[in-house]
Formats: C-alpha cells, structure tokens, sequence
C-alpha cells in the first residue's frame, strides 16, 4: 500500500507542474530570503563587534582614581557632628598600576585568558609648527597589543613590528595626521601635562574607521612612553585583557575583580549601547526570518488545501475503493514533504547564490570593502529544517481534513 500511496502522490505532483512549481517556489524563497538574512545580520554584527573591539578589549584593568575624600569628618563621625576644616591638604594619589608583573602573571594563569597587553596611556599635545591638537599617546608592548586588537592590519604606510625597534618612532591615526600636516617620516612634538617635550619621528600611520580614535591617537613603543613620564620598567596605567568568548566578559571579570587591587571593567559594563544593539540586531533577523518562513508555510497551506478540494472526488473514490484514511493522509503529507525537500535543496543553493553575490558589492566604508556577510552551516541547517517543518504542518491539516471526507456523501452530491 505505501508504494501505491506514493504512486498516487506522484501523479498528484506531476498533474499540476504549475502549480506544484509555485508550492516549491514558495519553500525556496522562504528557504534562501532566511538563509541571507541571517547571513547579511551576522556579517553586520561581526564587523560592528570586529570594529569595537579594535580599540576595546574584553575585559579592562586600571586605577579608578582617587576616593572622594572631600569630607572625611561623615567617614569617622556620626551624622550632625559639627565640624570646622581650615586649610585642607589634598594627598598625593598614586596614578597608574604598578608593580603590573604580578597582576600580568596572574591573568596569564586564567585559562579562559587568551591575550593580555600592558599600556601606558597619558594625554598630550601634538605639535607641529603652529598646529596644536590634544589627543592620548599610547604606549604599547607591540606584540601582544597585535594579539588583542589585530592592529597591524590597520596599518595604512608602515610596518606594525618597526615600533618595536624604534624608540624614537611614532605612528598617528590617519585624522591626526591629515590634522598636523604629517606624513610618513616627518616630525612631530609630543608635550605631557608636566611639561615635558620631546620629538618623534612618525614612521607609520594606522586607520582602524573609528573617527574619534583615528583623530586623536598616536602609538609609540611601552618603554618609550615610560621613558617620557619617567616612570619604572613595572609601571602600567592599563591591562587589556581578550578572553576565548567575548559574550562572557562580565562573568569573568566578576571573578577576578577580588584578586586585583584595582578597576576591573568589562567591555558589556563601558559600552552597553554596544551590547544592546547587537542584540536588538539579531532579534530583528530572527524576527523577519521567521516572517518570511510562515508566510512561505500559509502559502504551501492554501495551495494543499486548493489541490485537495479539487481532487474531493478523487479522495472519495479512493476511499471507496478500500482506501483508509491514514493512506489519504500518508498520500498529501508525501505530497508535502517532497516539496518541502526539493523547495529546500534548490533553497540552500540559492540562499547561498543571493549571499555570495551581495559578499561582492562594493561598500567602501571604513576599513570595509564589501558588504558584510557570514557563512554559517548552523544556518542552512536551520532553515532547511524549518522549511520542512513548515511544509509538514502546511500538509497535514488539509490531509487530515481529506481523510475524515465521507465518501457516500461525495459521490452523491
């Protein structure tokens, strides 16, 4: 009987190319819009995180500054106690981290730690000849802040590892350097908070499509910046820190927060704008994908419950004939499900045609040069699954309407 079944379903799907055609093209629209959808919103989301966390790390470390000491009295005496303070002294506050060896070496033994970088971070002037910008040097242990924040690859003239070998060399954000009137093997003149000046000679320049960094940062080596502030071989004033998954900074943080006498911040915590629209991003592609899938399915829908009143007499015959209704059942849902896997094949390949065409379009925005998209197999899986899902419940309502048909009552009326 099932080959039979399946003989029937057979000439019902050949019967009527036309219209089996658009129940197919109904499973591959829905199949390959899901597919780019959630591609495209992928692609966006890894260049937005890729683009943050060129200058954000996971996980923060660095001296919050000072406590609010402007009323010591409230911290020792109780409430209405009436004091009188003359001529009060400000203690000196200990800026930056040191002693940074102990804490580096500590994070080092995390297991879910995978990058660390030390860096000396300070605000200045940059000089050149009557121009005058204020921006942040950075100090930088070049290796590893490469392993955190990949910026080599944003270099733009320059190579990344020279600032290893040259105390004396600088590289400018792309914006501060069109600002300054600088290029590459020009001079520039950095002057500190305290006074202190010294030249530098710019021997690269970076661009990482985050204005406000690429407008007022400038890298030099760790021990260049240490010497410029006269401070130890130990002094940091942060700890960047890049762990195995990202979306797990907070925990992390929360862990490690009671062992490190100092700020411990993770990016979720600074920059929750971030977080929320990476969010609100990925709810939005489930949100239109899964539209796309049920309108596909109420499509499918009509047209097995149209085939199924044009064939009532058909059913009712077959029914006469000895046919149970779990064979008129296992007749549409046959029916269904080859829909469900052809629409579904030809869905895959054309989701992954429509992606890959897009992947090509120009779009030269910052350090993008194309249109974002990401290839996930998670994501055919899913929508393959779904559109059979679909066609399923699309196919056995109406079979299961075509298998209570009283054949009698057919064939008389």
């Amino acid at each position: 009987m099932r080959g039979t079944n399946f003989q029937i379903a057979t000439v019902y799907l050949t019967s009527k190319l036309k219209q089996t055609a658009v129940a197919v093209l109904g499973v591959t629209f829905g199949i390959s819009m899901y597919i780019f959808m959630n591609s495209f919103m992928t692609g966006v989301n890894n260049v937005q995180t890729d683009l943050a966390f060129s200058t954000l790390a996971h996980i923060r470390v660095y001296n919050d500054g000072p406590a609010d000491n402007t009323n010591l009295i409230k911290k020792v005496y109780p409430k209405g106690t009436l004091a009188h303070i003359r001529d009060a002294k400000v203690i000196q506050y200990t800026e930056g981290i040191k002693h940074s060896g102990e804490i580096l070496s500590f994070l080092r033994e995390q297991p879910v730690v995978v990058a660390i970088t030390p860096q000396v971070n300070v605000n200045v002037f940059f000089r050149n000849g009557a121009n005058k910008v204020n921006g942040t040097l950075s100090g930088v242990d070049v290796e590893n802040e490469n392993r955190v924040f990949k910026s080599a690859s944003y270099m733009l003239q320059g190579n990344w590892n020279e600032l290893k070998y040259r105390s004396d060399g600088l590289f400018l954000g792309i914006e501060l350097a069109k600002t300054l009137s600088l290029n590459v093997d020009d001079n520039v003149s950095v002057l500190t908070p305290d006074g202190v000046s010294r030249n530098y000679k710019v021997i690269g320049i970076f661009q990482t499509g985050i204005l406000n960094v690429d407008k007022t940062k400038a890298f030099v080596s760790i021990g260049a910046s240490r010497q410029l502030l006269a401070k130890n071989a130990d002094y940091v004033t942060d700890i960047q820190v890049n762990i195995t998954d990202f979306r797990q900074a907070e925990e992390v943080a929360r862990r490690i927060a009671p062992v490190i006498p100092y700020k411990t911040e993770s990016w979720q915590t600074s920059n929750q704008q971030l977080e929320a629209g990476s969010r609100l991003r990925d709810i939005i592609a489930v949100a239109v994908s899964m539209t796309i899938l049920l309108v596909a399915g109420f499509g499918i829908y009509n047209i097995m419950n149209m085939t199924i009143n044009e064939k009532i007499r058909e059913i009712a015959i077959l029914k006469a004939m000895g046919f149970a209704g779990r064979d008129i059942r296992a007749i549409f849902l046959t029916l269904a499900m080859v829909i469900g896997l052809v629409g579904g094949v030809i869905g895959i390949a054309l989701g992954y045609a429509v992606s890959n065409g897009v992947a090509h379009i120009p779009f030269r925005i910052a350090t993008l040069k194309f249109l974002p998209m990401a290839y996930r197999w998670q994501d055919y899986l899913l929508a393959f699954t779904f559109g059979l899902v679909t066609t399923f419940i699309a196919g056995f309502l109406p079979s299961r309407k075509a298998s209570k048909i009283d054949p009698v009552e057919i064939i008389r009326g």
